[in-house]
């Protein structure tokens, strides 16, 4: 392989200088080009250039292909995922990375270790120092010649690609769904799988995802808590209509208005089963990306282009304006109808559009 390889290259270098030699603009014995060998009045000129020019790349062949061997022998042992795959760890168990891969956690807690080159937190375009902590639902990649271990402090559960040598656990992808009321060529299909797949969103029954069911206030921020990895919050409720700490949108509720993510009724209430608003829905995803520090520049005039854009409530117009610039809200039917109530899988298609485009 290595001889084939070494001729390739000769005889491509070799066709390049005949090529050359024939498209000169200075012919042999001109004022141009004033010398004339015995090689060339023979005829043997190309033949012997030929032969010294294979000679030359034969030598670089050789330290190139000695360069893949060490690479080669550099990955021996190690995996490579050409995507994401679920990766578990136990507490003190690691997962080491190196150029071109990267990790999300999903839960627990990790800290990074950077033995060599560097490692970027692609969402946020900082680099990651070493002995920092990895923050939840961030993309971490190790840039050019880089090799950096990840340990985990507490059980914990994360998505890995490239090349990976690992102590955990991989984990299969959990069986497709079986909800019957969401088909194949259904346009929130991808989306649906992708929230399910994640936990951010469970069915309404074993088989049942009731796509066309409104989503309320208390389930989107609900699904904003999960996407944000669970974190406790010891504000409190915060509001009148929030004060069963068994309630199931107890914590995700406190949290987010703890973190100006909810701000609530102007009675002191949040409403936690009234319907979401796209607008309101708009609204949160902008509160949601600010605090997590995404970037909020808006661009295009997307939004402008809506003939209901108007009819916008003032205190949504600058979250509706970011979320169509970011195409997270791409309408419906050519329309915003902010007012309208959202449905689940409308929510799952909007959440799904933030995760692939904002981060």
């Amino acid at each position: 392989m290595r001889n084939i390889i070494k001729k390739l290259i000769a005889a491509a270098a070799v066709l390049l200088v005949l090529i050359g030699m024939v498209t000169a603009s200075a012919s042999p014995g001109s004022s141009g080009n004033p010398l004339i060998t015995l090689s060339y009045l023979s005829g043997v000129f190309a033949e012997s250039l030929g032969t010294e020019v294979s000679s030359a790349l034969g030598s670089a062949a050789d330290r190139a292909q000695n360069r893949l061997d060490v690479i080669y022998r550099t990955y021996v042992g190690y995996s490579f995922a050409p995507g994401y795959v679920l990766l578990a760890l136990a507490e003190g168990e690691t997962v080491t990375l190196s150029t071109g891969g990267s990790f999300i956690l999903l839960s627990g807690a990790a800290a990074l270790t950077v033995e060599s080159g560097t490692v970027i937190n692609v969402s946020t375009g900082d680099e990651a120092a070493t002995g920092s902590r990895l923050e939840q639902n961030l993309r971490y990649f190790c840039a050019e010649n880089t090799t950096a271990v990840i340990t985990a402090a507490t059980a914990l559960t994360g998505h890995v690609d490239g090349f990976y040598l690992t102590d955990g656990a991989i984990q299969a992808p959990p069986p497709m769904y079986v909800f019957t009321d969401v088909a194949e060529n259904a346009w929130y299909f991808d989306a649906v799988d992708y929230v399910y797949r994640n936990g951010l969103f469970a069915g309404t029954s074993a088989n049942t995802f009731s796509p066309g069911t409104p989503m309320t206030r208390g389930m989107f921020v609900t699904v904003l808590h999960r996407l944000d990895g669970r974190p406790a919050s010891d504000a409190g409720d915060g509001f009148d209509d929030v004060a069963d700490a068994s309630a199931y949108y107890y914590d995700a509720v406190g949290w987010a208005n703890a973190n100006g993510i909810v701000t609530g009724y102007t009675d002191g209430t949040f409403r936690p089963d009234r319907s979401v608003t796209r607008e309101e829905m708009a609204a949160i995803m902008h509160r949601y990306a600010s605090y997590k520090g995404r970037d909020m520049q808006v661009s295009g005039d997307e939004f402008d282009a809506f003939p209901d854009s108007d009819e916008v409530s003032s205190y949504a117009v600058a979250a509706m304006r970011w979320t169509v610039s970011n195409e997270i809200i791409r309408g419906s039917g050519g329309m915003l109808l902010p007012r309208n109530t959202a449905t689940r899988a409308e929510v799952a298609q909007i959440i799904y559009n933030y995760c692939e485009t904002i981060g």
